[in-house]
């Protein structure tokens, strides 16, 4: 019989400095104490890192969401998860998991130009490099980026948990809404929810501005949102530009109300002002990044989604050498 995780004295489970109490509710699902690891900046900027207990031997479980933080840039959150990782391999820990629920960089996936940079392949060489057995993140950008990891990549989807929000916002009043794609890309995940939420789907061209890629064009109006509750779906928000520019066309259609829902919620720049200003009367992201601020900010508007569960569940079954792909029903390759 196979002893509970929170039994095995062979994990040692850590954090940086991004974001303590998502790691904490994690390990707290897995029945482990998060150790609490000396992590200093110098006055210099430099940073530094040390485990306060012996890894010798360990399967070390490192998370550490890539992003901007009270204590620093998402740059600053890479490096620091650098020095986590080498750390570890020099203490000769057995096995160093990476768990980055959102990792930065993984938008720029190709070279879109000539001599550019394919940023989201130089991060992930940087991590394995230094000493990174298994790669773990949640909705990537695209997940063909596993490919570049020689190695085991756990790509987990909070698909699951967000249409479980979604669906409990719905209630039985399935015919007052709609869910809508912002771009020809997330057409195939609109598509996906609304089979699954047993809605219909309508999508939104959208065309950048070819002197001006902020600027987006889309259509004075669409068919098929009228006296709708509009449900946007995308895999993240960042200066939230897109889903706007969506809202604004679904409102002029004369749509009742526009909820966004998106996996990770960075909510950069303008973003908060732009929802604030918006047609967007909800606003549904995970904890995949700190959202304390955002709350703060838009009140009952947002609705924070826990990643915990699904991503302890997913650990507990890396450690034990159990099937992570059974955990979303094979969701996660899609």
């Amino acid at each position: 019989m196979k002893k509970p995780i929170s039994q095995l004295d062979s994990i040692y489970i850590t954090t940086g400095s991004v974001d303590r109490p998502l790691a904490e509710r994690i390990a707290n699902k897995m029945g482990l104490d998060l150790n609490d690891d000396d992590i200093k900046v110098f006055p210099s900027g430099e940073r530094y890192f040390r485990y306060v207990e012996s890894v010798r031997g360990k399967h070390v479980l490192i998370i550490q969401s890539l992003t901007a933080s009270k204590t620093g840039s998402v740059n600053d959150a890479l490096l620091e998860l650098v020095l986590m990782i080498d750390a570890a391999r020099r203490s000769s820990a057995a096995e160093i998991t990476v768990v980055s629920p959102y990792l930065a960089y993984m938008r720029q996936d190709r070279k879109a130009r000539g001599r550019e940079p394919i940023s989201a392949a130089a991060v992930i060489n940087l991590l394995q490099t230094t000493g990174a057995h298994r790669l773990v993140s949640v909705d990537m950008h695209s997940a063909q980026t596993q490919a570049v990891f020689d190695g085991p990549f756990d790509h987990l989807t909070a698909e699951g948990i967000i249409r479980k929000a979604l669906k409990k916002r719905i209630s039985d009043a399935y015919d007052n809404f709609v869910v809508v794609s912002p771009d020809g890309g997330r057409a195939k995940v609109a598509e996906q929810y609304a089979q699954l939420l047993d809605l219909e789907v309508v999508h939104i061209p959208k065309k950048r501005d070819v002197r001006d890629s902020a600027t987006i064009h889309r259509p004075n109006s669409v068919e098929g949102v009228e006296g709708k509750t509009c449900i946007l779906i995308d895999d993240m928000i960042d200066t939230a530009g897109t889903l706007v520019s969506a809202a604004e066309t679904l409102n002029a259609s004369g749509a009742r109300g526009v909820i966004a829902a998106a996996t990770h919620g960075l909510l950069s720049g303008p973003a908060i002002k732009r929802i604030q200003n918006s047609a967007i009367t909800e606003l549904f992201v995970t904890d995949t990044l700190p959202q304390e601020d955002h709350k703060a900010l838009l009140g009952t508007m947002l609705t924070v989604i826990q990643t915990a569960p699904m991503t302890a569940a997913a650990l507990e079954a890396i450690v034990a050498g159990g099937s992570v792909l059974q955990l979303f029903e094979g969701r996660n390759y899609h």
